[in-house]
C-alpha cells in the first residue's frame, strides 16, 4: 500500500480507501456479511480509511461498519463520516446543516459506528437555508467536544469552503472525481457548485487539505460493468444517474474503450488504470471507491504497486480530453 501525508491532517492515509455507499443495501452486491469481510480483509491489507454516511442505506452502512470494526480495528482506520441529508419516511432527502440537526446527527453516527470520535466529519452538501455561520461555530464546538478531529467539505463551492475557512479550519474537501467526470456540473442529476480540477484541487493544494475523490469508476462503468448495457435491478441506486441512461451513456461508453484498449496495450486492468491515472495526482489523497468482493479489493490495492509512464498518461490525457469540461 502506498500511503500520502498532508499538513492538515497527522496520519498517513491510505492512497486507496474504501466507500461503504454499497455497504447499506442500495446496490446489488449489498450484503453485510461480506461487507465486513471486505472490511478485515482491507485493514489487512493497509487499507485505513473508510468512507460512510447516514444517509447510505438510511444508516445501515454505518452501523455496519461499525460492526466490522470491534475488537481493536477501531485505532487502526481513519473513519469519514457526514452529516447534513435527513430524509422523510419515503426517504426523501433534505438538506440540513442547522445547529439542531449537526447535534443530533453527530451522536447518531457516534452509536452507530460504536466509536467515542469521528476522524473526518463531512458536510455531505451545502444547505442554503442556514448560514455558514451557524454550521460552522457548531462544528467547531464538536470539535472542541472530541466528537471529531477534522472537518470537512463534500460537494462544496470554493466561495463557500473559503467562507468557511475564516470561521473554522477546513482539513478535508471531497468532490466527485474520474477520468469523464473532471468538471462536470451534475451528480445524480443534483447541480455540482464546483469544478473538480479547475477549482477544487488548486485549493486543496494551498491549503494543505486531503482530498478524497468519490465515484473513481464513474459508478462500475470505468470496470466494464455496463458492457452489456445498464444492467442493473430495479433496486439498485445507480438507475438514478441520468449520466447511466440511454441517450448519454453511449457518449461514456465510447471513453471507456477507448482507455480499455490503452489498458489492454499496456497489459493492466482498467480499473487499476482509472485509479493510478488519479492516484498520480499529487492533490489526490485517497481515492474513495466501493468494493463489493475480495477479488475487487485484490485488484485495488495492487494497483499502488505500479505507475503509469509519462508516454502512456499523455496516451490516456489524449483519449479522455474531450470529457474535461462533460
Amino acid at each position: 500500500m502506498k500511503y500520502k501525508k498532508v499538513a492538515r491532517i497527522e496520519e498517513q492515509i491510505s492512497t486507496v480507501g474504501i466507500g461503504c455507499w454499497n455497504f447499506g443495501g442500495d446496490w446489488d452486491t449489498s450484503d453485510d456479511r461480506n461487507a465486513i469481510e471486505i472490511v478485515h480483509a482491507a485493514i489487512d491489507r493497509g487499507v485505513n480509511l473508510f468512507d460512510v454516511a447516514p444517509v447510505y442505506g438510511w444508516f445501515h452502512a454505518e452501523r455496519v461498519l461499525g460492526r466490522a470494526l470491534k475488537g481493536g480495528l477501531r485505532e487502526k482506520v481513519l473513519i469519514a463520516s457526514k452529516c447534513g441529508l435527513t430524509w422523510n419516511d419515503k426517504h426523501q432527502t433534505a438538506n440540513d446543516l442547522s445547529r439542531k440537526n449537526i447535534l443530533q446527527e453527530i451522536d447518531g453516527s457516534l452509536e452507530r459506528l460504536q466509536t467515542d470520535y469521528i476522524d473526518i466529519y463531512q458536510l455531505h452538501w451545502p444547505d442554503p437555508n442556514t448560514p455558514i455561520e451557524e454550521t460552522a461555530e457548531t462544528l467547531a464546538e464538536i470539535k472542541k467536544a472530541g466528537k471529531i478531529r477534522h472537518i470537512g467539505l463534500s460537494n462544496f463551492s470554493q466561495k463557500d469552503m473559503e467562507t468557511f475557512m475564516a470561521i473554522v479550519d477546513v482539513d478535508e474537501q471531497q468532490g466527485l472525481y474520474n477520468m469523464f467526470e473532471r468538471n462536470t456540473d451534475s451528480y445524480h442529476g443534483i447541480p455540482l457548485e464546483y469544478k473538480t480540477e479547475k477549482e477544487m484541487l488548486p485549493n486543496v493544494r494551498k491549503y494543505g487539505q486531503a482530498f478524497l475523490p468519490y465515484s473513481p469508476l464513474f459508478q462500475g462503468l470505468l470496470a466494464g460493468k455496463f458492457k452489456n448495457g445498464l444492467n442493473l435491478s430495479e433496486r439498485d441506486i445507480r438507475n438514478e444517474n441520468p449520466k447511466l441512461h440511454p441517450g448519454r451513456i453511449e457518449v461514456y461508453y465510447e471513453g471507456y474503450k477507448r482507455v480499455q484498449a490503452i489498458a489492454d496495450d499496456m497489459g493492466k486492468p482498467i480499473v487499476q488504470v482509472a485509479l493510478n491515472w488519479m492516484r498520480q495526482k499529487p492533490e489526490v489523497t485517497s481515492i474513495i471507491n466501493g468494493v463489493s468482493s475480495l477479488r475487487q479489493l485484490e485488484t485495488n490495492v495492487a494497483s499502488t504497486e505500479w505507475d503509469i509512464s509519462d508516454e502512456d498518461m499523455a496516451r490516456i490525457d489524449a483519449a479522455i480530453a474531450e470529457f474535461e469540461d462533460m
